[in-house]
This record gives C-alpha cells, structure tokens and sequence, in this order.
C-alpha cells in the first residue's frame, strides 16, 4: 500500500510505513528500531501532539522551580543568611594586618631607593596626615608601580602593607572578572565598601591590565562588555561622587601601555613609579639581602660587589634565584657550606643551562663549534666598542646552545653608530669564522643573523642613522603582530628601509671578514685551544693572542681562578666550575 499523511492514517489500516519509537502496533510489540515494518499501526493521543504538550509542561515545572530557588536566595540574602548567589558577588581580597608587626618592611627591601621614597609619602600621610594637611596638601589618590617582571612590584606593596600600620586590602586583576555578567563590577564595589568602612585604608590591585585595558571604541569592532563594566566601575569608585581621600589605590603591572588613559589621569593614579632593572650598586644591596640567609665561606661582601658586577641586565627575582641554585648545588655536592664556584655554576645554570654531558659531538661538529666561538671572541677582543670577553666555552648545553661566548654588557644606555655597527660586526663572527675556515656556512649562526638583523633595523626605523631615510622614527611592531593594523609609512620608504638595513648588514660582514683574515693566526689559535681545553677564559685568550689593542677588555676585576681553585682544593671539593657566563650565544 501506498503511504499516506499521518493524519489521513485511521486505526486497523494496515501499510508499509517506518514505525518509530513509542508508535503501538499490532501484536503488542514496541518497534524500537528504524526499521521497514508490515504492521497494524494504532496512533494513540499522545503520538499526534501530546509529546509537544508534555515537553512544554516539563519546561513550564522546571522554569517555576528555578524561579522558586532564585526567589528564596534573594530572600535569604536580604535576611542576611547564607546564599550562594552574593558569595559570589563578595570581592575576595586579602587583609594584611601591618599592626601584627610580621611581614616585609621597607628594611628589606633593597635597592629602589627612589620607589621607596615615592611610597613612603603615602605611609607617612596615612600616619599622620596633620602634618600634611595644615599646610593644604593633598595626598595624591593612588600610585601605579610599573616595571619589567621581577623587579620588586609585589614586594613594595607588601612592605607598604607592614609599614602602613592601616588595613591593607590586597586582591588580583583577573579576579574581579568571572563568567557570569555583573561579576566584576559587583566585586569592585564590595572591595571599595569594606575599604570605606575600614578607613583610613590602602587597597592594592596587583596586574591590574587585567581589568584596566583601554575600552573599545566604535573603530576597532571589538568590545568585551564585563570587562568594560568592571573597569567603569573601578573608575567610579576611584574617582566618584561618593569618593573620599582616606581610601588610597596602589596597583601594579609590567603593561602600562595598554591601560586605559581615564584610569590614569590625575584624580585616580596619580602618581606612576617607574622601578626599573637594578643598577650595579642596587644590585650589590639585592645580593647581600639574599646572602644574609646562606651559610657561607666567606663574608657577604666577599661574594656582593663580583656578582653584582657579573650581572649586568638582571632582576631582583634573578638575583634570588641565583641565590637559591648556589645553595642547591652546594647541598647536592655535599658541602658544608656555599663557595665561590656555587655561585658561579648558579649564573651560568640560570644563563646558559647546565653542561649536558650525555650530548657527544663529533670531531667535525667540535671543530666548526670551535671556530665559530673563535671567531665571536676574536672580533670582540679586536675592536674598540665591544663587549668585555670573560669566557668562551665548546660545552653542550641544555638549553640547545652547542656552546657559548660569554660576554660581560656594560650598564650602558647610549650608544653611537660605530657602536652598534661593531656589535653587529661581533655577532657576524662566528658565521665569517665558519665561512673563512670551512669555505661552507651551518644553521647555527640563526640566533646570531637574527640578533644582526634586529639592530640594523633598530638603526634605520628608530635611530635615524640612515643619511638616505634621515632622521626619522618609526615605532617597533611588536612580535607576532607584524602586518597588524596599518602601517605608519609608504611601501617605497619600506623598500628604502629594507634596503639600508641589508647596506649595514653586508658591510659589517664586509668588516669582519677582514678582520679575521688579518688576524687568521690569532683566529687558528683559539680554535685549537678550545679543542685542546673546551673552555678558556679571559687570562687564557690574553696569553695566546696578547691584550686588545684598544685596552683592556675586563671591565670588573673577578677572583682569580687560581684563587679559585685553590679554595677548591683547600675544601677538597671536586670540579669546581669556571666562569658564569653572562650572555649566551648560539654556536652552530
């Protein structure tokens, strides 16, 4: 038979039709399954529309039994018992009691002589604001700590909140911001509501990009509506009609170049302290902080003032790390206490990796790694404006690096064209070595074309130290959002760009390759000893080639390492370390 609509179908007809689930046939048998089946089919009620009315009714239950639980939380909450719903919208902040008298103080925080001077006037106006207020000053409203990553943010905030002898309430960025709408908004005012009822009070917001990113406008076509609300209402309550000046903001981030510029205005963060990487002598202070917990050989101070100098570009988190390894070496080599040659395996573990002796080369690959180390060392010890050399080593590392030339920056801030164009000229070394000895180039001279390519560039787009494109520049694209947004140039002055930078990169090859082929003795020289030796340090390279022409190259006076081997051999410890390296290069 033919098959028919649903509705022309009448009981006791018999037809080949597709009998579906909960369809009643003939024989009292379910057809459970989509099969072909002859049977007597018999539509019931429910098969012809009562599944759509029972669906509908299931939904109306379970809407009136959410509508049920939502009515008696609210209820439950304005009684003031538990309920779930404003525990979630309650801020989770942290309360740190300064008057316990435990905790960081300004004492132990070295270094950021200027940082601390700024936050101390916050501190001193909350201890005694008479002071300040008859002469009609106004403590400013709050204070951004900005800065790269582990430089000592977080740890000012927390000798604030022991010093300032108020209620300090510390919470997170990322957790005013949850899934559910409302969330953040409704947090920043619970956090500003217990800070006005503890008042005098400083609330302190760590990354605080997270809830403070510039807010979309019409242009962009992005919005994040939660994370506008909350920012909204942190500028609110900072800066409000209900705002009073006994409720100071602190808040820190490394990203200050994408908060919102209403967040930073006079009025709300008033005042932006800068803490940058530590200089020399802060450096020195950060590690006697850190020493002052090691059992050590010798004094403090023995160990300070070299590393500090060893250490140029690094951080105050640095810093204690290479502590901490220092200390962990010792323990694992079984001394009693910590030597000059933990601390150096320290600096070079957290620079360069531990020697990864598992890893064998063969003749050929130590010999093009040697000439290539070679080859940095020898044009940095030749011309004027480069690095101090400390220590060239062919030892595998375990950061992939087959081998390192260690190099010792200088606490330097300008520099000329001649000086970049010879640390161009350095970090072609190694490339030119490998193409002078071997007549052939490897892979391994990618970090160094990359570093070479970077500066040309930075000279040409940023500096203005091309005659032809003048004195121009031009921001630098961050990584990864290259070809981002529209570009502040034409297309021919980028073609007029590109082809400076290649200009400054073939004569920096063109100048290094002479000076390796002048000097391809002095070059054959380090080579072998390296082969002969796998490391050789500053004492070893002035013995086989003589001094720099252009002066000494050792911009410290480090321990001696037969002073240093001799301290080994006094504590009958084994295998003392050479000299930590400072900046690692990628051999091939």
């Amino acid at each position: 038979m033919r098959s028919a609509p649903v509705g022309a179908i009448s009981p006791g007809t018999t037809l080949s039709t597709r009998c579906w689930p909960r369809v009643r046939c003939s024989g009292s048998r379910w057809c459970l399954r989509a099969t072909w089946w002859k049977c007597t089919c018999t539509l019931e009620p429910w098969c012809s529309g009562g599944l759509a009315l029972y669906a509908l009714g299931m939904t109306a239950v379970g809407l009136a039994i959410l509508w049920y639980v939502f009515r008696l939380a609210g209820m439950t909450g304005r009684e003031g018992g538990f309920s779930a719903f404003n525990q979630l919208k309650m801020a989770r902040f942290t309360i740190v009691d300064g008057k316990m008298g435990k905790g960081i103080s300004f004492k132990d925080v070295a270094g950021m002589h200027e940082a601390k001077l700024e936050v101390k006037e916050f501190v001193d106006y909350l201890k005694s604001p008479e002071r300040f207020l008859q002469l009609g000053a106004k403590v400013p409203k709050g204070a951004l700590l900005l800065g790269p990553p582990g430089c000592g943010k977080t740890l000012l905030a927390k000798a604030v909140a022991t010093e300032a002898q108020v209620p300090f309430l510390a919470m997170a960025g990322p957790e005013f911001v949850e899934v559910i709408g409302g969330l953040g908004a409704a947090r920043v005012r619970s956090l500003f509501k217990e800070a006005r009822a503890r008042a005098p009070c400083i609330v302190y917001i760590d990354e605080i990009d997270a809830v403070g990113k510039k807010r979309s406008t019409t242009m962009s076509g992005f919005s994040n509506t939660e994370e506008e609300q909350t920012l909204n209402q942190l500028l609110v309550e900072m800066d409000g009609m209900g705002t009073t000046d006994h409720v100071i903001v602190l808040a820190s981030t490394n990203r200050a170049d994408i908060l919102d510029n209403a967040l930073l205005r006079p009025g709300r963060l008033d005042r932006h302290v800068f803490i940058d990487l530590p200089t020399l002598q802060e450096r020195r202070e950060i590690f006697e902080q850190h020493l002052k917990s090691l059992k050590l050989t010798q004094a403090s101070s023995f160990y300070s003032q070299r590393l500090a100098e060893l250490t140029p570009g690094f951080s105050g988190a640095d810093i204690a790390n290479i502590c901490n390894e220092a200390a962990l070496h010792a323990a694992r080599e079984g001394h009693t206490s910590v030597h000059t040659f933990n601390f150096e395996y320290a600096v070079e573990r957290v620079i360069a990796g531990t020697a990864k002796k598992s890893k064998i080369l063969s003749k050929e690959e130590q010999k093009v790694v040697a000439f290539h180390e070679s080859g940095h060392a020898l044009v940095g010890w030749l011309l004027e404006h480069t690095e101090a050399v400390m220590k060239v080593s062919i030892a595998p590392r375990t950061n992939a690096a087959l081998g390192f030339a260690q190099m010792l920056p200088r606490d330097q801030h300008l520099f000329t064209k001649e000086q970049l164009f010879e640390r161009m000229c350095m970090a072609l070394g190694g490339r030119v070595s490998e193409s002078i000895s071997f007549n052939k180039v490897t892979s391994g001279a990618q970090d160094d074309l990359r570093k070479v390519t970077r500066i040309a560039y930075s000279m040409v787009k940023q500096f203005g130290m091309a005659p032809t494109i003048g004195p121009i520049s031009f921001p630098e694209a961050q990584e990864g959002l290259a070809g981002i947004g529209r570009r502040p140039f034409s297309q021919g002055l980028q073609q007029m760009m590109d082809h400076e930078a290649r200009l400054l990169v073939a004569k920096a090859y063109r100048h290094t390759e002479k000076v390796l082929q002048d000097n391809l003795d002095k070059l054959q020289a380090l080579a072998n000893a390296l082969l002969e030796k796998e490391v050789i340090n500053y004492e070893d390279i002035e013995a086989l080639i003589g001094p720099p022409p252009h002066g000494p190259k050792k911009m410290i006076a480090p321990l001696r390492w037969s002073d240093a081997e001799r301290e080994r051999q006094d504590t009958g410890e084994e295998e003392a370390p050479q000299q930590p390296p400072v900046r690692g290069e990628e051999p091939s």
